[in-house]
Order: C-alpha cells, then structure tokens, then sequence
C-alpha cells in the first residue's frame, strides 16, 4: 500500500502544505472551514504526521539539496563538479535527491528534502515543474533552477537559451534551402525537447513555413535505436535533431545499416556536447553548454541568497555550437 505523505493531504483538502504543517501543529492562524477541511483529510486518508508536518525543518545546517534525473549523469558531471567546488570554498554539503522516471515520485522528493532541514535547493529537472517549485518556496527555502529561466520569491535560475540556439541553427540552414529538418523525441527531456521544438518553430515561421517533422518514439517501444531502424526504411530527412548523444548515435547506425550515407545524404546535430561526440565516427556535431558553470555559478547564486544578498533573478549563459563530422558545414 503506497505510503500517504502530507502533499496527499494537501491535495486531499486543497490546501497548501504549509496550512497542513499549521494544523498538526495546532497553530491557532488557520481556523475554520479551512481547518476542518485539513482535519477531515487527515482522517479520510489515515495520514500519520512526520517531520514535515511537524515543522521541523528550521535550523541552519550547511547542506543544499541538489535534484537531478538520474537518466542525466552523464551531462550533469560537470554540473555536478562545477557546484561541488564551489561548495566547498563556500564550506556547503550537498544532499544528492536523484527523480526516476516510474520509480521516484515528485511528492517523496519535496517532502524528502524538507523534512532534510536543507539550508537550500538546486534543481537541474525536467520533472520539477512550477507547481512542486511553488510548494518549496511556501517554505521559505532559497531554490536555483539549473536549466530554466524562471524567477520568483526567494528563487532564482541559470540557464542556457535553447531555444535561440535551436533557432539559429535551424535558421542558417532554411537560408541554405535546407527544409526538410526533424527533431526526434526524447522522453526522459520533455522540456528540453519542448524547447527545441519551439526554436524551431520559430526559424520556420520566419521564413513563412511551418515546422512540422517531430519525430516521436511510440510507447511500444523502450529505445529510440528499435524504432529509428523501422522508422528510417520509409523516411528520409536532410537533418535530423536530438537532445542526448546516445539518439544521435540511433540515427547514424539506424540509417548506416540502410545505406544512408551521414553527412552525405542526412546531416545529424545533437544539442548536448559531450565527451563521446568527438569519439564516434563520424564525429558529432554538437553545442557546447557550459555545464561546469551551470553547476558553479548556482551554487555561487545560492550562497548570496544564504547571505541575503538579493541574488534572485535570472541568468543566461552562452553556447558554442561545434560542427564536426555530422554536418557538411
């Protein structure tokens, strides 16, 4: 039986976490319809009060806690490096909360880290969305948001435009006459796909078209490599488009096995830079985020918002795009 947590009450009764945590603890500032209706919710779920709920999460402790999906390690390395030397000079913990798809929940992950009495909380995920964001902010605790521009109330982000990028790329090659581009799908990034999707758009409707090659992975199957190799005996595209480095690599053995020569007759980018795009062959063209500073510089964020020094607000860090074997350009 799953466990019932205090954002099942919240929801329950339509309330937010904080005016839960006020009513177990007998706080006289919630009264009542608003307090029976959290009452009556406790009682209907069998809910059993825990750290959360009781407000425990007050002191100071030197620890921040970093979200990331676990489908990400690759990239997120020098992320995680960049935030962990930092840290150090700024002598700050880090409390690892890793988000699986099917396995982890977004709701065990926030009333993990609050009950964790982190001092802060750095979140490089496309499964924290703006509503578990807002929840964590109820309580007060200073959040960066690695990968998103978003800003708020003790919240702050670094990201890179993907979306530009996306379109400058996309852009030069309509100049080119170069038209029929694809972007496959990733599941495990949806907003960064969501991204990429929309820079596209953008360059295709500045020269009066509209895009429309959104390559997706039918549920059926559990990689992208299954699929490409079906999908690529009935489709041709110029250029194909991916977020990770291992669907980049689908395409090019996908298409290789069917005599399509890459970059001859398809070009392929993918969006992310890492160590293994240069060691394929052909190598990856690619764009290189600084993902290092990513980690360091909201880690350096966090610090001044530690020290109440109104780091919140938003910053947007530059790209490099690298063609390499992929691309003919």
């Amino acid at each position: 039986m799953k466990r019932v947590t205090i954002y099942d009450v919240a929801k329950e009764a339509n309330v937010s976490l904080a005016t839960v945590s006020r009513v177990i603890n007998g706080m006289e500032i919630v009264r009542g319809e608003t307090r029976d209706r959290v009452e009556a919710a406790i009682e209907k779920l069998g809910y059993k009060p825990n750290a959360v709920a009781q407000g425990l999460a007050l002191k100071k402790t030197t620890t921040i806690a970093l979200v990331i999906p676990e489908a990400s390690f690759t990239y997120t390395g020098q992320i995680i490096n960049g935030l962990l030397d930092v840290s150090k000079i700024y002598k700050y913990n880090i409390m690892l909360h890793t988000v699986t798809e099917g396995i982890t929940e977004i709701s065990e992950v926030i009333e993990n880290i609050i009950k964790s009495h982190v001092d802060g909380v750095i979140i490089y995920s496309d499964k924290l969305q703006e509503e578990e964001i807002a929840i964590l902010s109820k309580y007060e605790i200073p959040i960066v948001v690695i990968g998103d521009k978003i800003s708020g109330h003790r919240i702050s982000s670094v990201y890179v435009d993907i979306e530009r990028a996306v379109e400058e790329l996309v852009d030069s090659y309509l100049d080119k006459g170069v038209d029929d581009i694809a972007i496959v799908e990733d599941r495990t990034h949806r907003n960064s796909i969501k991204k990429m999707i929309a820079g596209a758009s953008r360059a295709f409707e500045k020269h009066g078209k509209v895009f429309q090659n959104y390559v997706q992975i039918p549920r059926g199957y559990h990689n992208s490599y299954d699929y490409l190799q079906e999908y690529f005996k009935n489709h041709r595209h110029q250029l194909i488009l991916t977020n990770r480095d291992s669907q980049a690599m689908a395409c090019i053995n996908a298409t290789k096995e069917i005599g399509v020569k890459v970059p001859e007759e398809m070009e392929v980018v993918c969006l992310i830079d890492t160590k293994y795009n240069s060691m394929m062959r052909p190598q990856l063209s690619s764009f290189s985020l600084p993902s290092y500073d990513l980690g360091a510089v909201a880690m350096r964020k966090m610090t001044k918002m530690l020290e109440d020094e109104g780091e919140e607000g938003s910053i947007n860090l530059s790209y490099v795009y690298t063609p390499r074997q992929t691309t003919k350009q």
